[in-house]
């Protein structure tokens, strides 16, 4: 059984940082990529990046590149999503998720519960 936990999400003042965790079972990193993903009221589910299985290859939106970073640890089959410089509009929903097939870049068919950031001004 798959599972995806995410974890670390919180409030944070503008300008701070958090790192968010995604413990994964049932999967394993060395041969599925994962993305991150957030959702904010009102709009629409927004890709942010993905880790290729290898752990090298690391691709980013525009809207947080620079500001985020992925990176995986595969002893642990965890992958982190570190965010920097947060705005208040990074205020979301964020979800890690895996693809159903291993070493894909998508469609994604795993999904974690989400955590909460919240960024104050």
């Amino acid at each position: 059984q798959v599972q995806l936990v995410e974890s670390g999400g919180g409030l944070v003042q503008a300008g701070g940082s958090l790192r968010l965790s995604c413990a994964v079972s049932g999967l394993p990193l060395s041969s599925h990529g994962m993305g991150w993903f957030r959702q904010s009221p009102g709009k629409d589910r927004e890709f942010l990046g993905r880790i290729a299985w290898t752990g090298v290859s690391v691709s980013y939106a525009d809207s947080v590149k620079g500001r985020f970073t992925i990176s995986g640890d595969y002893g642990k089959n965890t992958v982190y999503l570190q965010m920097d410089s947060l705005k208040p509009e990074d205020t979301a929903v964020y979800y890690c998720a895996a693809p159903g097939q291993a070493y894909t870049v998508g469609p994604y068919v795993y999904w974690g519960q989400g955590t909460q950031v919240t960024v104050s001004s």
